[in-house]
């Protein structure tokens, strides 16, 4: 197990923010209903891909960004590159398969709010993953590695997290981790994997059910302690239109209301979270401020058809902030 750096976050001078993994396209139902059992209206192809989303939000921030990850060469693979590299992102590191596609995501909106999904990615270039030269290159430029809990369904991450997070901890750097497992996609293997990963993560950045389901515990407060006792420095909970929470050990805990908007897409709206977070954090900005941010930022989100479509950049969000109410 690689030594945790001191202090928690690294600064965003140690070197750039990455991530490792799936990269989708993402086609959506027009219409409300359960499932796909029928021909109906589909809107799309949108770049996605939840380390993906993330990883476009940070460089959007104007954080150093990179990632780890396969496309294939395909009309969605460009269009993935292409909407990474205008938005700042390095891009050397996604490699382009010939013979898989790129991988996909079908959705449909469910009446109550909830959301159905068809992925192909085991068998696709996002379940391909490739360590190459180029992307040995990033990992020892970077100075934190970001994980997925989704990213975890493709085959052989666990050695390819591991020795990522090796090479970054060598130099200073450090960890966040988000548990984001659809039903979908959870396994036996990733339930184990994601166990592991929480002795390695300095920054935790789970929704309600996750935080209960990561520590095993049905209790908020005591989950929070559970997992502190792995040696994660912040965790930061992220509960939707309520807003978000942080804790610390040795620090007292912050509430930050959330922002009233109309929803129209809510998918994204936590990777964007989680992405404005840690650059604000990186970039020295206090807890309290970060959430505000993060905050705005998933909200933001959410009013945008697409799962990348409302990225947003310190500007944005400022007058996001200034013109939007909270729930408080």
């Amino acid at each position: 197990m690689a030594i945790r750096r001191e202090g928690g976050l690294a600064p965003e001078e140690r070197g750039p923010t990455i991530t490792i993994g799936e990269i989708l396209v993402e086609i959506m139902a027009t219409t409300v209903g359960d499932g796909f059992l029928e021909p109906l209206s589909l809107i799309g192809p949108y770049p996605s891909g939840a380390p993906a989303i993330f990883i476009d939000q940070v460089a959007r921030m104007g954080g150093s960004a990179g990632m780890i990850a396969s496309v294939g060469n395909d009309d969605f693979g460009r269009l993935n590159i292409e909407r990474l590299r205008k938005d700042g992102v390095d891009v050397s590191a996604i490699s382009v398969l010939d013979d898989k596609p790129t991988g996909s995501a079908f959705v449909r909106y469910r009446a109550d709010g909830g959301r159905d999904f068809v992925f192909n990615i085991a068998r696709s270039a996002a379940g391909d993953l490739r360590i190459t030269d180029r992307a040995e290159a990033l990992i020892e430029r970077a100075g934190h590695i970001h994980i997925m809990g989704s990213a975890f369904a493709i085959p052989g991450m666990e050695a390819i997290v591991g020795t990522a997070i090796a090479s970054i901890r060598s130099r200073g750097g450090s960890v966040s981790f988000d548990p984001n497992v659809r039903k979908e996609l959870l396994s036996e293997e990733s339930r184990v994997l994601i166990d592991r990963l929480l002795h390695e993560t300095d920054l935790l950045l789970p929704s309600g059910e996750e935080l209960l389901i990561a520590a095993g515990i049905d209790d908020e407060v005591s989950a929070v302690n559970a997992l502190m006792a792995f040696g994660i420095s912040e965790i930061v909970l992220k509960n939707g239109k309520a807003g978000s929470s942080y804790f610390a050990r040795g620090a007292a805990r912050v509430d930050c209301p959330g922002f009233i908007v109309e929803e129209i897409d809510p998918t994204g709206a936590g990777d964007c979270f989680g992405a404005t977070y840690l650059t604000c954090r990186r970039l020295g900005i206090e807890p309290a401020r970060a959430l505000q941010f993060a905050n705005a930022a998933g909200a933001r989100n959410v009013t945008r058809r697409g799962p990348m479509e409302g990225v947003s950049t310190f500007a944005e969000l400022e007058t996001f902030i200034a013109n939007t109410p909270t729930g408080a």
